[in-house]
């Protein structure tokens, strides 16, 4: 029972790590639409924080796969193939040229992202707040319930 706690900790964390990132993303896309920041910094500070996310995203889905929850890792796949099919193209970076262009897609992109990483946290919250409990209690048949 330790394990999946502590499994359930880590996977808190991470899904934080994703949060707070595409939340300061898309902060950085919003000034750079208000005209509070350059584009050269805009895409500095963004592009700083992607192979990070991805590698945050691929981390998450592997953990699910290999501690067999199923559910979590097939949540979790669409987004983690979508982060390789943008690395393996190149399109994976913002570039400074062509950042104007883009912006509303990029935009888009980011809230969508939001939400979904929010929706994960809210799933993974849940998770731990049930570990938790049947930790406490030491009842390890209700766990595998959900």
């Amino acid at each position: 029972m330790t394990w999946d706690l502590l499994l359930w900790i880590l996977s808190f964390l991470i899904s934080l790590a994703l949060v707070a990132s595409v939340f300061y993303q898309v902060i950085c896309l919003t000034d750079l639409e208000a005209d509070y920041m350059n584009p050269y910094e805009t895409s500095t500070r963004i592009n700083r924080l992607v192979p990070p996310e991805f590698i945050l995203q691929g981390l998450l889905c592997i953990l699910f796969l290999l501690t067999w929850h199923w559910f979590f890792f097939l949540v979790s796949l669409p987004v983690t193939c979508y982060h390789a099919m943008l690395y393996n193209k190149r399109r994976h970076l913002i570039d400074v040229t062509e950042v104007f262009r883009g912006i509303d897609f990029e935009k888009k992109l980011r809230f969508t992202k939001l939400g979904f990483y929010i929706f994960l946290f809210i799933l993974i919250v849940f998770r731990l707040t049930l570990s938790v409990v049947y930790s406490l209690t030491e009842d390890d048949d209700l766990v595998h319930l959900f």
